[in-house]
């Protein structure tokens, strides 16, 4: 199966978009989140911003899980 990035809805902060790329990633969501804080300090605010406004309208939530009904 092939993976999908998605944002997170269960580890997220606003819109989940760091969670989603660190769990597509494999990574720490802490790690990502500092990674993207430091890129946006170190360029420049407004396009990271951008960048994360964008991120989280074109990347699709993560789907939630249906419970499975039980059979007796």
């Amino acid at each position: 199966m092939a993976k999908k990035l998605f944002r997170s809805q269960k580890d997220k902060m606003l819109g989940g978009v760091c969670a989603g790329l660190a769990a597509y990633l494999d990574i720490d969501t802490s790690l990502v989140r500092l990674i993207f804080i430091a890129l946006s300090l170190l360029t420049a605010l407004l396009p990271m911003i951008l960048f994360y406004i964008i991120a989280w309208i074109i990347v699709p939530a993560e789907p939630l899980e249906q419970p499975t009904p039980k059979t007796d």
